[in-house]
């Protein structure tokens, strides 16, 4: 991965970035891989040496990496910081870095820091969830010790007192913990056998020769069109509908004075965030259907 400098960014934030501290060592894949999208997983692999990325685009995980190494002086005496864990499971080793795992009577429980905005608070981030349950079965697996609870840290960077006044279901400080539901080991387990098989069938794709898979609708955060009735002119959605038949059916018991607006549809992790879109031919044959 090439490191570019669009916009002039202070050379000594260029450098920390060249400078990388982080390795999953030598697993087939890390936690983050794994739940990421096998197509952008394999594609990254195949084309890191042409791929670029500038530094701006960097800054939020350069200052989550900083949050991270600030907090690791705050350890206790029950708590145990970054570790790496490595466990194989059907031929296919798998590391995670573990934030801070928290020793009691019971067991561990499992914490992970996210520096992230308000949104990432207010949405559920299945994510999230996968992630911890995927720590937790290397926990017990490797250690052979109970995990009993998981958590996200969130460190909130767009925090507003003002909004936090003013509603109640909006964080009340700028770090919220989040409580994430710890799946069964063995649901854990199935998990990761399936994101496994299908990490393995697109590097058998890529190696083939043969035509990658596609992303779902989930890995391309995609939003279908929609057909929202509103008043003529104005601005706010009356009501919001999948189909065009139906908005037109609302449109006709609402009467005069409305209109019917097609909001298309859009796959934003495609268009902004995938580092290989430019490589990905779904993605072509998208923009050209458009």
């Amino acid at each position: 991965m090439k490191l570019t400098n669009k916009h002039g960014i202070p050379q000594t934030f260029v450098n920390v970035l060249e400078r990388p501290t982080y390795s999953k060592g030598k697993a087939h894949l890390s936690v983050t891989q794994l739940i990421n999208s096998p197509k952008i997983v394999a594609l990254t692999k195949k084309f890191d040496d042409e791929l670029e990325q500038d530094v701006s685009e960097m800054v939020w995980s350069l200052f989550g990496s900083a949050i991270h190494q600030v907090l690791e002086h705050g350890q206790d005496q029950n708590h145990i910081v970054e570790e790496r864990l490595h466990a194989t499971l059907d031929g296919w080793n798998i590391s995670g870095a573990i934030d801070l795992q928290i020793t009691s009577d019971l067991g561990l429980s499992v914490r992970d820091y996210k520096t992230c905005s308000i949104w990432s608070v207010l949405n559920d981030k299945i994510e999230w969830e996968q992630q911890l349950n995927i720590y937790a079965w290397l926990v017990e697996t490797v250690k052979k010790t109970p995990v009993v609870d998981l958590g996200i840290v969130a460190i909130i960077r767009d925090w507003s007192r003002r909004d936090a006044a003013k509603n109640d279901d909006y964080p009340k400080a700028p770090v919220k913990e989040i409580p994430i539901r710890l799946w069964p080991y063995e649901e854990r387990e199935n998990y990761i056998k399936h994101r496994i098989a299908q990490h393995s069938a697109f590097e058998f794709a890529l190696e083939a020769g043969e035509t990658l898979p596609e992303c779902t609708t989930q890995e391309m955060w995609e939003k279908p069109t929609t057909w929202a009735l509103k008043k003529t002119g104005g601005v706010r959605a009356k009501s919001v509908h999948e189909t065009e038949s139906e908005a037109r059916g609302a449109l006709l018991k609402a009467g005069v004075g409305y209109e019917i607006e097609v909001r298309p549809g859009s796959r934003t992790r495609c268009e902004n965030f995938c580092p290989v879109s430019n490589y990905c031919q779904q993605w072509r044959d998208y923009q050209e259907s458009k």
